[in-house]
C-alpha cells in the first residue's frame, strides 16, 4: 500500500513531474501575503496564487459566507431551476462590468470561460440569420486556456502540437510583442498599434461574412506578459464594429482588479462584445468562471430563439451554491477595502522597483502594467526555459514564489500587497540573478 504522502499518483498540470518530486515546493497553508512551504518556511506570494487571489489569502468574510451556505443550500441545478445567489452574484458584477453588459453565463473555470464565449458567438450570428459567421480569429502567443476551442483560438505552440486536429476555420493575428522597439516600456508600448491592421487583412482573405469573432486578450498574461501598444484595441474594436465581427476580450487574468480597475475594458477605455472572466471572481477559493455579454447578444438570443431553450450549453456546476457565495463575499471585500483602487496606487511603484533591475544579470527586456511586472531573461542557448526554471526554484529557496512563461517571470501579487511586500520580491529576484549562469 503507497503512503499518504506518496507523490506519484498524482500527475501534475503543467509541471515536470518527475523533477518536481525529487525536490518538491509544498505548501500546506496561507495567509494574507504568504504561504507557509511543508518545512514550515514563509513564502512570499508574488503571483496570487495563478493570478487568482487578488484579496490575499484565507480571508474570514469568504470563509464564512462558504460555511454558511453550505449549510444552507450545498448544491442546486441551474438547468430549468435557480438558487438566488447565482442571480445576486450575476447582478453584482452586472454593475461593476462595463455599461450595457449586464448578462452573465457562468462556468466553472476561464478555460470554460473562453468555450463559452466562442458557443455564444456562434449561436448569437446563427439566431440573427448569419449562419455563415463561423470563423473564429485568435491571437499568436494568445492564451485561452485548455478546452479544445481555447487551444484552437490560443496561440502557444505548446499547448497546441500534441492534440492532432482542433477547431476548423481558425485563424491568427500576429502577436504585437516587438522587442526592438518596445524593449523596457512602462505601460503600454509605444509601437505596435498597426498589427491591428492585420485584421483588415484576414479578412480580406476570408470575407467578412464567415467571420463570427475575434477573441484577444487585452494584456496577454500566460505567454510573458504582453500589454498591448497604445491604440492598439481601439484600432481592433474599429474594425470589428466595421465588419460586424464580435471582439472578445479574455479577461480571465485582467478581470477583478489586476491592472487597478475591475476590468481591463475600463483600463484601456475599450468596451468589448463578450468578456470570459474567472480567476479573482471567487479569490481562486473555489473554482468559477463566466461570460459576460452584451444586453444586444443576450436580448437577440432570446427574440429569435427557435426552441423554448435558447442556448445549448452549460455545466453541472454552473454557477454553484457555495460558488455564488464566495463570489459575492469576494466582491464586497473589492468594495469595502478598495483594492482596485489600492492596486492602480500601488502600480507606479511596482513599476519603478521592477524597472531599477535592468542590467541585472541576464535580463533582456522588463515590462509592467497594473499590478503586473514580467523580467525577461536571455535563453540559454539550445535549451530556452532552463534559465527561468532554475531562478524559479531559487526564488522558492529565498521564500517567494513566482511563475515563469519559458524565460520570463512574471510578478503579480495579490492586491493587497504593500510596498515591503513588492521590494521583497525584487531583492530576492536580483540576490538570485547573480547566482545564475
Amino acid at each position: 500500500m503507497k503512503k499518504i504522502n506518496d507523490l506519484e499518483s498524482y500527475w501534475m498540470p503543467f509541471t515536470a513531474n518527475r523533477d518536481f518530486k525529487k525536490d518538491p515546493r509544498i505548501v500546506c497553508s496561507a495567509e494574507g501575503m504568504y504561504y507557509k512551504s511543508q518545512e514550515g518556511n514563509d513564502i512570499l506570494d508574488a503571483t496570487a496564487g495563478l493570478w487568482c487571489v487578488n484579496a490575499g489569502h484565507n480571508r474570514k468574510k469568504i470563509n464564512e459566507a462558504i460555511t454558511k451556505q453550505l449549510s444552507v443550500l450545498d448544491y442546486a441545478p441551474c438547468f430549468q431551476f435557480g438558487h438566488p445567489k447565482a442571480f445576486e452574484l450575476a447582478n453584482r458584477i452586472s454593475e461593476i462590468f462595463p455599461e450595457g453588459m449586464n448578462h452573465v453565463f457562468f462556468t466553472n473555470s476561464g478555460s470554460e470561460a473562453v468555450d463559452t464565449t466562442l458557443k455564444i458567438a456562434l449561436a448569437y450570428h446563427r439566431a440573427r440569420g448569419k449562419g455563415t459567421k463561423t470563423r473564429l480569429i485568435g491571437r499568436e502567443r494568445g492564451y485561452h486556456g485548455v478546452g479544445f476551442g481555447g487551444i484552437s483560438v490560443g496561440g502557444m505552440p505548446r499547448n497546441r502540437q500534441y492534440f492532432g486536429t482542433l477547431l476548423s476555420g481558425v485563424d491568427h493575428l500576429p502577436h504585437t510583442f516587438d522587442h526592438e522597439r518596445n524593449a523596457f516600456s512602462r505601460g503600454e508600448p509605444e509601437f505596435g498599434e498597426e498589427f491591428a491592421d492585420k485584421l483588415e487583412d484576414i479578412i480580406a482573405l476570408h470575407d467578412a461574412s464567415t467571420i463570427a469573432a475575434v477573441i484577444v486578450e487585452p494584456m496577454a498574461g500566460s505567454t510573458g506578459v504582453l500589454p498591448p501598444p497604445k491604440g492598439y484595441l481601439k484600432k481592433l474594436r474599429s474594425i470589428c464594429t466595421k465588419h460586424d465581427i464580435l471582439l472578445i476580450f479574455d479577461e480571465v487574468i485582467t478581470g477583478f482588479g489586476r491592472l487597478g480597475t475591475a476590468t481591463a475594458s475600463d483600463y484601456f477605455g475599450v468596451v468589448p462584445d463578450i468578456i470570459s472572466c474567472a480567476k479573482g471572481i471567487t479569490n481562486g477559493v473555489i473554482p468559477m468562471g463566466g461570460a459576460v455579454v452584451k444586453d444586444e447578444i443576450y436580448e437577440t438570443m432570446l427574440d429569435e430563439a427557435d426552441n423554448p431553450i435558447e442556448l445549448f450549453h452549460g455545466y453541472t456546476y454552473s454557477g454553484h451554491p457555495i460558488a455564488a457565495a464566495a463570489g459575492l463575499a469576494t466582491l464586497e471585500i473589492y468594495k469595502e477595502e478598495n483594492l482596485f483602487e489600492r492596486a492602480s496606487e500601488l502600480s507606479p511603484y511596482m513599476e519603478e522597483v521592477a524597472h531599477s533591475l535592468k542590467g541585472e544579470n541576464h535580463i533582456i527586456d522588463i515590462r509592467n502594467i497594473g499590478l503586473v511586472a514580467s523580467l525577461e531573461l536571455m535563453p540559454r542557448e539550445g535549451a530556452v526555459g532552463s534559465r527561468g526554471y532554475e531562478l524559479m526554484k531559487r526564488m522558492w529557496d529565498k521564500g517567494v514564489m513566482v511563475r515563469f512563461t519559458q524565460d520570463t517571470m512574471a510578478v503579480t501579487p495579490p492586491l493587497i500587497a504593500e510596498r515591503k511586500h513588492i521590494d521583497e520580491m525584487f531583492d530576492k529576484t536580483r540576490e538570485a540573478l547573480k547566482e545564475i549562469n
